[in-house]
């Protein structure tokens, strides 16, 4: 006996009606009358033989079934979407297609983006999705067909169910801007490419990232230099806060230089002390242990061979 499958409008139905706790409210996303969205998940929880929403005083609630039947909707009809997507847009042809990735935030627009034209010419056939995720999850519950991860071994080993290919170290300096350099140094303009001693960097003004709140304790640390005020200073959450903030002579922030190639050859920032704290955390390519698509062997593949080539 073959098993019955629900319409996609039933399940476009719950899923809206599921996030938004409100029938109403899936009506007025989905454009259907509120009544069209009630038969629609009657007709769906009399496939199922389970009750999905529970009525209460106030509106209606998931029912532990329901709440794990819309985890599953949601990634089917995200499935459902892109492979739609992907076919109206001819990507179905041997050996092509697309790759859905999910990156953290900086590294994806400093240094992927830039190398994606590579890419292109080299395997024009490849299309690169990508979307912002800083935290390790679980591919299962997404789209996703692989991960550009940063973060340690340890880290890194507390993510069940994939395969990780590491891609390169991450090394982080001080950097500032040319002008504030000059300054800390009490040299002229034209010297202040020249870094100063690690002794110097304590006594300028420090620049925080909020998710490594003890970068520059460690950084002063393995430089040998009492720094009282390593912990003061603005906070901000991305690399590209703290370089905008760098650029603009607001402090000497911590940064990986492969963050801030741009920011290098432009000599908006320069590098303030040559001292690097080495190998902070890694990056890598995660992908779920059962393999994926050859589209996405073959961007592994110019992946790993484009951080081997290091910068440019």
């Amino acid at each position: 006996m073959r098993t019955p499958l629900p319409s996609v409008q039933a399940l476009a139905c719950f899923e809206a009606a599921a996030r938004h706790l409100s029938h109403t409210r899936a009506a007025q996303e989905l454009s259907l009358t509120q009544g069209a969205v009630s038969r629609q998940i009657l007709s769906l929880e009399a496939l199922l033989g389970v009750a999905l929403f529970r009525r209460t005083r106030h509106g209606v609630v998931l029912t532990e079934a329901g709440r794990q039947y819309a985890r599953q909707a949601a990634r089917w009809l995200q499935e459902l979407r892109r492979g739609t997507l992907d076919a109206m847009a001819h990507q179905g042809t041997a050996g092509g297609g697309s790759v859905a990735l999910a990156a953290v935030p900086t590294f994806a627009t400093r240094w992927l983006l830039p190398r994606l034209p590579e890419l292109a010419r080299a395997h024009p056939d490849i299309t690169v999705h990508i979307d912002v995720r800083t935290r390790p999850f679980l591919f299962a519950d997404t789209t996703f067909d692989a991960a550009l991860y940063a973060g340690t071994p340890e880290q890194l080993a507390q993510w069940p169910g994939v395969h990780a290919q590491w891609l390169m170290d991450e090394d982080i300096v001080p950097v500032c801007s040319p002008q504030l350099l000059a300054r800390a140094a009490r040299r002229g303009p034209g010297r202040a490419w020249r870094p100063v001693a690690p002794r110097a960097i304590a006594e300028l003004p420090l620049l925080q990232q909020s998710t490594r709140v003890h970068g520059w304790q460690q950084w002063f640390e393995m430089a040998g230099v009492a720094a009282p005020r390593a912990l003061h200073g603005p906070r901000y959450e991305l690399f590209s806060m703290l370089a905008a903030a760098a650029t603009h002579g607001l402090g000497v922030a911590l940064i990986p230089p492969l963050l801030i190639e741009q920011e290098l050859a432009r000599g908006e920032l320069v590098v303030a002390c040559a001292q690097p704290l080495r190998r902070v955390r890694s990056y890598y390519l995660v992908v779920p242990q059962h393999g994926g698509s050859p589209a996405l062997e073959r961007f592994g593949q110019w992946l790993q061979a484009r951080a081997a080539a290091g910068p440019g």
